[in-house]
């Protein structure tokens, strides 16, 4: 296997609901924020882990003499490695090394196409609740940020319902057959057979 041939699952959109939002400046009285979109650094690894588990590594380097925690970190996918910095921003636990190594992995999994379509959503000023710290109003993914099975009505449901499954999966398995049963047919609804394919099975 190489990079060519993974590249487009690299590069893939994630779940909406693993983008998070982080204010990059403030109107001066606090009440609006200009947000950008992200995703942590334990979602950049688990898509390394679905794609190429045994395949990829990552290796960091403090760079001294810096005022914050600062790191060189160093990706490598399939054979292929791809450099960048990392800095902790921010104060207490943003202000670590663990911060920064977190960061310098993004940005190197960035080079390879890993969430790198975040950075063409457009800046959004928010009403911002400055005492919760968090948007108001959490801001909504255009369709093409989304992956192909968020696309459909109702797909993100889905996907945060399934996730959710996997916690609390009743151990009856005849119970786990009517999940699943339900699973299937919602399924299908998103993704309906074209005439003259083969039915469900009932």
């Amino acid at each position: 296997m190489k990079l060519s041939d993974v590249q487009k699952r690299l590069q893939a959109p994630f779940p909406a609901h693993l983008v998070g939002w982080k204010p990059q400046a403030f109107t001066k009285d606090r009440s609006r924020a200009l947000l950008l979109a992200y995703v942590d650094a334990r979602a950049v690894q688990d898509r390394l882990d679905a794609i190429c588990p045994d395949a990829w590594s990552f290796e960091i380097e403090v760079v001294p003499g810096t005022s914050t925690p600062t790191v060189k970190g160093r990706l490598t996918v399939l054979g292929v490695t791809r450099e960048d910095i990392g800095e902790a921003g921010g104060d207490g636990e943003y202000a670590t090394l663990k911060a920064a190594s977190s960061d310098a992995l993004k940005r190197c999994a960035v080079q390879f196409g890993i969430g790198r379509y975040l950075y063409d959503l457009p800046k959004q000023w928010v009403e911002w609740n400055d005492a919760r710290r968090e948007p108001a109003v959490t801001p909504e993914l255009p369709e093409w940020a989304r992956p192909d099975h968020e696309r459909s009505p109702g797909g993100a449901h889905l996907v945060q319902a399934m996730e959710q499954l996997k916690y609390e999966l009743p151990e009856d398995l005849d119970l786990q057959r009517e999940v699943y049963k339900h699973l299937k047919a919602a399924l299908s609804s998103l993704h309906p057979t074209p005439q003259g394919g083969h039915g469900r099975a009932a």
